[in-house]
């Protein structure tokens, strides 16, 4: 299989998360993405992470995340030695991407319009938490920060435990792929007409643009969002339910999957039921039914209904722990992790995600473990020439 972005040089400067992940999916797809990191100490999630040795090695768990394939070079943005390499390696780049707060790269000298002048079609990718202009343009931002600034929050939990904030940060997480996907498409254009880009992502934008029917609803219909829990606000009935041995979800979203439902469980005198026998009336009645729904299920396991209602082409799933999830035959049978060699802190390889969707059949993979701090700075400078700085 050929890389989709075989050739594709990527200069990755952003630290954490959302300009890491963005940097990773593109890395995943066969680009050469160099992550320019700082002498001292280089990106903050080298220390982040649940294993205490690896953080102390500056390879925390947060960072091998999202930075397999990449190669890192040590330089000073603030060193003029620094910056004249850095302008050499910009020669050679397709792509800038950086997170750091707006107008930070413009001070270094290195903003798109610098940069461009050195590389006419250069894509460069800012991510930030607001984008670069606006009134909370230079203000900070972190993952929880937008998840509250942005509604998400509001309509996570229920009416007794919300607002909740989603328990990974989905905001850093949305504004990565939503670079990766713009930087693609500038690509694409780039290579269509020979035209850069100057991509502005904002976080709090992406994750609203994600909330569609949330924020359609209120902009088209007037509707409210109110916090639901497990449920569906779509339809009934469809959410999480108790069995005889853990919660199940169920999706009876039509109305011949919601009579098919009664039948399996026992309980065929619920679709004549006039407070279920139309959708709406469910949708209104849906704490209710619920409950009677409960009762059947406890005569059996979670795992026994998933069978089941799937059989009869009712969406069923079992409500997994993230243990559970990785080892389920589905995810093991698309390969989803990858085992690259990793010779630190007494490891001898790691297990990295890939990405969400195969190319030609074949799943992509990182190809190298995640680097440790300026550890090519010597190979790419001898591919600049530069070889008398190494």
């Amino acid at each position: 299989m050929t890389p989709l972005l075989k050739n594709i040089r990527v200069l990755d400067l952003t630290n954490v998360l959302s300009g890491p992940f963005c940097g990773y999916q593109l890395a995943l797809l066969g680009a050469d993405v160099i992550k320019v990191e700082s002498p001292e100490g280089g990106d903050l999630a080298r220390q982040l992470g649940a294993d205490e040795g690896l953080n102390k090695h500056y390879l925390g768990a947060s960072f091998l995340a999202q930075n397999g394939s990449k190669r890192s070079i040590a330089l000073d943005l603030k060193d003029p030695a620094d910056i004249s390499t850095f302008q050499r390696l910009v020669e050679t780049a397709d792509v800038v991407l950086e997170n750091f707060r707006p107008g930070v790269m413009d001070r270094l000298g290195l903003g798109y319009q610098e940069l461009q002048a050195i590389k006419k079609d250069l894509v460069y990718c800012a991510i930030s938490g607001f984008g670069k202009d606006g009134p909370l343009a230079k203000s900070p931002a972190y993952d929880q920060i937008i998840q509250g600034l942005s509604g998400l929050m509001s309509i996570t939990g229920d009416a007794q435990t919300g607002p909740l904030r989603v328990g990974y940060p989905l905001c850093d997480t949305l504004g990565g792929i939503t670079a990766a996907f713009s930087i693609c498409a500038a690509l694409v254009r780039r290579g269509q007409t020979g035209e850069g880009a100057l991509l502005d992502v904002s976080m709090l934008d992406s994750t609203l643009v994600s909330m569609g029917w949330i924020v359609s609803n209120l902009l088209i219909a007037g509707q409210q969002p109110v916090p639901m829990g497990n449920e569906n606000f779509t339809a009934a009935p469809s959410g999480t339910f108790s069995t005889g041995n853990g919660p199940i979800n169920i999706a009876a979203n039509k109305q011949q999957q919601f009579e098919q439902l009664c039948d399996i469980i026992g309980a065929p005198e619920l679709k004549t039921d006039a407070r279920f026998a139309e959708r709406e009336a469910r949708k209104r009645n849906r704490f209710a039914l619920k409950g009677l729904i409960e009762q059947q299920l406890s005569t059996a396991a979670a795992a026994s209904w998933e069978a089941r209602l799937n059989a009869a082409g009712i969406p069923a799933g079992q409500v997994l722990s993230v243990q559970q999830a990785l080892a389920q035959p589905q995810v093991q049978h698309r390969q989803l992790f990858a085992s690259v060699p990793f010779d630190h802190a007494g490891r001898a390889e790691l297990q990295l995600a890939r990405s969400g969707f195969h190319v030609d059949g074949q799943a992509t993979g990182p190809a190298t473990a995640p680097p440790l701090r300026g550890a090519h700075t010597e190979e790419i400078l001898r591919e600049l020439n530069m070889a008398e700085r190494a």
